[in-house]
């Protein structure tokens, strides 16, 4: 039942349907934002996956680029997921030269750094704040954490060896979920699992903020 706070889901690009639906199985109301008037009146926001450049393209031509920053500075709680992840980076790596950055995180990401689309896969990995065992986190042509700011808590690191016993490689060790304040974001794709407990945790920091 819907009866929390209200959690904008910015609908601009990318996999918004599953994150309203994973919102408002956690109790938040749930609502696609579009427009800046929008963003002012929500308690806080997810930036989906998709394609971050695009997004960053498309925040530009809808005048959301400043009211964002304005409201995530001010506190307004956040959370991105792969491309939304890339957005609240203080600094991206591998992104286009133009490409505008929201600053949520102090944080440096490298884009697509696990590789192409072909080499999306699955892994499991225990966060922190989330309880019940780990999380099957699905990566797709997802960023890492290079570098995280002394404010920068980090939920989950690739494992040294994966789930199914292969090597990550480069991958091992690198942040995939971090938070800082309100801000949280993950490499991965909760929504697209089925799993509600990473949306759980952002409801909480929801409603702690409000």
């Amino acid at each position: 039942m819907e009866s929390g706070p209200t959690v904008g889901v910015l609908a601009l690009q990318g996999d918004v349907r599953e994150h309203l639906a994973a919102l408002r199985a956690s109790g938040m109301r749930a609502v696609p934002v579009r427009r800046a008037s929008e963003i002012e009146v929500v308690d806080g926001l997810v930036i989906p996956g998709g394609e971050s450049t695009t997004m960053s393209r498309l925040l530009g031509v809808f005048d959301l680029l400043e009211p964002l920053r304005a409201r995530i500075a001010d506190g307004m709680p956040a959370y991105g997921s792969c491309a939304g992840m890339i957005l609240l980076a203080s600094e991206v790596l591998d992104g286009r030269p133009d490409q505008q950055q929201l600053g949520g995180l102090d944080v440096v990401v490298r884009r697509n750094a696990f590789g192409r689309q072909v080499d999306s896969f699955e892994s499991d990995l225990d966060v922190v704040g989330v309880e019940g065992g780990p999380v099957r986190a699905v990566f797709i042509r997802a960023p890492w954490v290079e570098k995280a700011g002394a404010d920068v808590e980090v939920l989950a690191s690739v494992p040294s060896v994966g789930s199914e016993g292969q090597d990550p490689g480069a991958a091992a060790g690198r942040a995939v979920a971090v938070r800082q304040g309100n801000v949280v974001a993950t490499a991965f794709h909760p929504e697209l699992t089925g799993d509600g407990r990473v949306h759980a945790l952002f409801a909480e920091i929801v409603r702690g903020a409000g």
